[in-house]
């Protein structure tokens, strides 16, 4: 099984940016963490992180012909703008979850809209990078049919 995890602008900066917000783990952290969790089960973890949104959308293209079973995005700012990586995700109809490491309710409300939950297998927010392994738990565990 393959699994792709997605992280949109700014989250290359976790660890030394808000820790009181975000954490102070980084993203290679998480990062090693999670392939070591999925690599454990036997599953294949990808994971790929960009500032910028074409960067992105085309990475979720590319997840259509890579095997890619599910996704796993923490869209960062883009959970709010960004409805072209919202119909990236749509077009390739591969199952997701969304994850926010902060509780995205209990801040400003520009943060409490997302173009990405109601298309999600499910939403986890404000359990910090925990929510990463909330996420990749509920798919090992075979709580959401895979794409193909």
């Amino acid at each position: 099984m393959q699994i792709l995890v997605l992280n949109g602008p700014n989250l290359n900066l976790l660890g030394s940016r808000e820790p009181a917000v975000y954490g102070a783990q980084t993203l290679a952290q998480i990062d090693a963490e999670l392939r070591q969790m999925a690599g454990a089960r036997g599953a294949v973890l990808d994971s790929f992180q960009s500032n910028h949104e074409g960067a992105l959308i085309d990475r979720v293209h590319a997840a259509r012909d890579d095997g890619t079973r599910f996704i796993i995005i923490n869209p960062g700012a883009f959970t709010h703008t960004s409805v072209a990586l919202r119909d990236a995700l749509a077009g390739v109809a591969i199952p997701f979850i969304e994850v926010h490491l902060s509780n995205v309710h209990r801040r400003e409300p520009f943060r409490h809209h997302s173009y990405f939950s109601d298309l999600a297998e499910g939403v986890i927010v404000g359990l910090g990078a925990a929510g990463y392994r909330l996420a990749l738990t509920h798919l090992l565990d075979g709580g959401i049919k895979p794409a193909r």
